[in-house]
């Protein structure tokens, strides 16, 4: 009975967020994988960028979110730099991508584009929302170190409610979330831009672009949730602290109608192009400490962990979340990304 009961209280908690504001899953490793954010970042590397991640929020709360993704882009064209859109330029090829030398000799990728495809899971309680989109990108050089580049997805937003997760009291059935629709469909899509160097990026994104309303019953009565959009804007610079350590802060601010603004402070050291450490703070949330190695020029591993600040800091053990990356087509065998870092 304890178990339903918590499955209530965060379906109801959810329920009455989501009629005011629609709320995407939030990552720690976003600097990992700036892709889920933004789809103009799509096949911004000179590889197809394959990521799979999973997120455990609030350890120890029953039905905590759980976030599941996996993203795929690749960069498409036969004039890129030197042949097609997976050959490193002259002065790039063996050079580590952190390092001084090539930021010296940097010169922005010719013009390209892009195109990618993710699904995200994410599973509150009783509450299980995917998202499905397909993404494209156009990269073209505003000079010979600056880039910009445009993007959008497109694709389907789906929620599915559990009832047989749910109690009433007495018995009692709540015509609310019964004999009503446990499967939505909505169509979903975002666009976004991208502005980048060899030592700086600045982007723009939105995501649930279409407002939807969301209703599980059949009530008239009842007032629908309602998916509305979501606005990101990240920045982030590298600053060399030697030739071979690289300090790279970045800011990430969230803008949903009506909840106030909210933002993420990122710090990650890349030693070389085989590991970094970093922290992160997100406005009255959590701290987080985050790891990442690079194996090979195949694949790579980040892990975050999270401590929950909010009120929730006396149930929750912490979130946890991993990322895997797979460096595919990378013929120059790069360990680490050039133009998104």
């Amino acid at each position: 009975m304890k178990r339903h009961f918590n499955l209530f209280v965060i379906f109801f908690c959810f329920y009455g967020i989501s009629t005011f504001a629609q709320q995407r899953p939030q990552y720690t490793q976003y600097v990992f994988n700036n892709y889920l954010l933004n789809p103009a970042v799509t096949g911004i590397e000179n590889y197809t960028d394959v990521k799979v991640g999973y997120r455990s929020q609030w350890t120890g709360l029953q039905g905590a979110p759980v976030t599941s993704y996996v993203t795929l882009n690749t960069p498409i064209g036969t004039d890129f730099v030197e042949g097609d859109a997976t050959q490193f330029g002259s002065a790039g090829g063996g050079v580590n991508p952190y390092s001084r030398s090539y930021t010296q000799t940097y010169m922005a990728p010719a013009p390209h584009h892009g195109i990618g495809f993710m699904v995200i899971s994410d599973k509150a309680g009783p509450i299980t929302q995917t998202n499905i989109d397909a993404t494209y990108a156009y990269h073209m050089g505003l000079s010979d170190h600056l880039s910009l580049a445009v993007g959008a997805a497109m694709g389907l937003y789906h929620a599915n409610l559990d009832v047989s997760q749910l109690t009433f009291p007495d018995s009692q059935t709540d015509p609310a979330v019964t004999n009503g629709n446990s499967s939505l469909w909505k169509p979903d899509a975002g666009a976004g831009v991208w502005m980048y160097t060899s030592s700086w990026y600045i982007g723009a994104s939105v995501q649930q672009l279409i407002p939807q309303t969301l209703n599980f019953g059949t009530t008239s009565s009842q007032i629908p949730g309602k998916i509305v959009p979501h606005f990101f804007f990240t920045t982030g610079v590298k600053v060399f602290l030697s030739d071979d350590v690289t300090a790279m802060p970045s800011v990430m601010v969230k803008v949903t109608n009506p909840v106030p603004p909210s933002f993420d402070l990122n710090m990650k050291l890349t030693f070389k192009d085989i590991f970094w450490l970093g922290a992160a703070y997100r406005r009255n949330d959590s701290y987080a400490l985050l790891t990442g190695i690079n194996i090979s020029s195949v694949i790579n591993v980040g892990y975050s962990y999270d401590i929950t600040t909010s009120n929730l800091n006396t149930v929750s053990n912490g979130t946890h979340e991993i990322v895997i990356g797979v460096l595919l087509n990378n013929r120059y065998k790069a360990t680490c990304p050039r133009y998104s870092f």
